[in-house]
């Protein structure tokens, strides 16, 4: 299959396949002319690393995980990793859409006088909610809760 036929069936550009080869995450088997040309499990490949970076992995995070020959090696334990600081992420988001809904109806005079926003305002303060997704902070958190 040309990088035509797998940019086109993957939904990516071809200049992605280009960097990805790079990058030794996918191979081509060879060229027909001047294109690349891979074979089908390609396709296999990049659907690994689409759901890999969906997750949050990095490309430096999936590629030992793809193999170099022979089936991928998956790193159950850094899909664990992965599965908590999604649940951080979660928490933070959920606890600040919660804040904004309840900043937004708020009867208090201003928000500086919301319980509730000054509360948001110590988390984020603190570090607790923020736009940074910190594995450190979510093992602090959990390890406290213990």
């Amino acid at each position: 299959m040309d990088i035509a036929e797998v940019a086109k069936r993957a939904g990516v550009p071809a200049s992605t396949l280009r960097y990805y080869e790079e990058k030794g995450l996918i191979r081509s088997s060879g060229r027909l002319g001047l294109r690349r040309v891979f074979n089908a499990n390609v396709l296999e490949r990049l659907a690994l690393i689409a759901l890999g970076r969906a997750a949050g992995f990095s490309l430096d995070e999936i590629a030992p995980m793809l193999g170099d020959k022979g089936p991928p090696d998956i790193d159950r334990a850094l899909l664990l990793t992965k599965a908590d600081e999604l649940d951080n992420t979660i928490e933070q988001l959920s606890a600040m859409r919660d804040g904004l809904r309840h900043a937004a109806v708020c009867t208090a005079p201003g928000h500086m006088q919301c319980p509730k926003f000054r509360c948001l305002l110590g988390l984020a303060a603190a570090g607790v909610i923020s736009a940074d997704r910190k594995p450190e902070l979510v093992k602090k958190r959990r390890a406290k809760r213990a």
